[in-house]
This record gives structure tokens, C-alpha cells and sequence, in this order.
């Protein structure tokens, strides 16, 4: 079992590293197999085709950071904490794993349509509390959908540009700024208050 996990882990590392570098249409199952040090028939062990292995992929891992952003903003006592937990967390997931945030990145618009009703994405984690913080009056009311692509909009091309290298630190060292001008998008202007010096930086 643990052979078979092993070589599990490698062959998704392998997908993900490669369908980065070259795209999905590009990468071949042979191309993931000589990369993870495995024939080709060990790779159909684990996944049907390139078409499952991208779907197990994108799936499992998107998901789970939805999960993931919503214990960060769950027991925040305002809307402007919670938002920032959640774009620290944005950003620690992109420096823990770029490859990974880049890949759901790429494959998310070819890969959404698939998820069963009812999943809860990331997307729909920072609209919920975008939407609760409009309810509350935390924030002026406006569009909810627009006003997540607002600030879902910003760390991702952050992340964008450090993944081209146009920012040179990690994204984590931008969070304090990101979360702040994310904060001053919702707030129409308002001053952020900064962050709690005791907060952790990590999900």
C-alpha cells in the first residue's frame, strides 16, 4: 500500500510539474510516466487516461483548499479579518505549492462545469463572506459577485506576476498590502485596520 502511494504521489507530481511547463494538450501519458520513473502500464494502475488524472487533480486539490479558506475565515470576528485570513491563505498556498496553484489556475475553466452541484469552490468561500459582510453593513452593498471578482481578481494577479517572476519575494511577504488593498476594494476607501502582530501567516 505504501509502494502504491508512493508512486501515486510521484506520478501526480510529475502531471503537475509537466502540464505547467507545457500545458495539458502538450504533455502526453508517456511524458508524466518517464518523469515519475515508471512505465507507462504503472501509470494506468492509478489513472484511466490523462483526462482522469487531470480531473482527480484539479478536483481533489481545489476543493480542498476551499476547505481550507473557509476554516481560515471561520471565528474571524469581522469581515475585514476574515478577508485577510483568507488572502494570507491565498498566499500561503501559493508559496507552499505554485506549481499546484498555477495548474488550477490553467485547467479550472475546461474543469468547473464537472464539479457536482452543490460543491462549495473557493470562489463561492470568499463570496459568502463578501455577501455576509454586505448584510451587516461591514461594507457598502453592491454586486457580491462582482465584489469577490474584485478582490479574487487582485491575489491572483499577484500571483501571476510572481509566478513570471515580476515580484521577487514570496507572495507571502506582499499579504499585509494584498489583504489591505483587498479590504480598501470592498470598503469603498475606508482605511484597513493592520493586521493582529500575533496572527499567524499561515493557514
Amino acid at each position: 500500500m505504501r509502494d502504491s502511494t508512493s508512486t501515486r504521489e510521484r506520478i501526480d507530481r510529475a502531471a503537475l510539474g509537466l502540464f505547467v511547463e507545457r500545458g495539458v494538450a502538450e504533455t502526453s501519458i508517456r511524458d508524466i510516466a518517464q518523469r515519475a520513473g515508471i512505465a507507462d502500464g504503472a501509470l494506468y494502475r492509478h489513472y484511466r487516461s490523462k483526462d482522469e488524472l487531470v480531473w482527480q487533480l484539479f478536483s481533489s486539490r481545489y476543493l480542498a483548499f476551499a476547505e481550507t479558506l473557509d476554516g481560515l475565515q471561520l471565528g474571524q470576528p469581522t469581515a475585514e479579518r476574515r478577508l485577510d485570513a483568507m488572502v494570507r491563505g491565498f498566499c500561503a498556498f501559493f508559496d507552499r505549492d505554485w506549481e499546484l496553484f498555477a495548474f488550477l489556475l490553467i485547467v479550472q475553466h475546461g474543469q468547473l462545469a464537472r464539479l457536482s452541484e452543490g460543491a462549495r469552490t473557493p470562489v463561492d468561500i470568499v463570496r459568502a463572506v463578501v455577501a455576509a459582510a454586505m448584510e451587516r453593513g461591514e461594507v457598502p452593498a453592491r454586486d457580491a459577485d462582482l465584489a469577490a471578482a474584485m478582490v479574487i481578481g487582485a491575489v491572483l494577479q499577484a500571483a501571476t506576476f510572481k509566478i513570471y517572476g515580476r515580484l521577487p519575494a514570496p507572495l507571502g511577504d506582499y499579504a499585509d498590502e494584498l489583504a489591505a488593498g483587498c479590504w480598501r476594494l470592498l470598503a469603498g476607501g475606508k482605511a484597513a485596520h493592520s493586521p493582529s502582530p500575533e496572527r499567524s501567516r499561515t493557514p
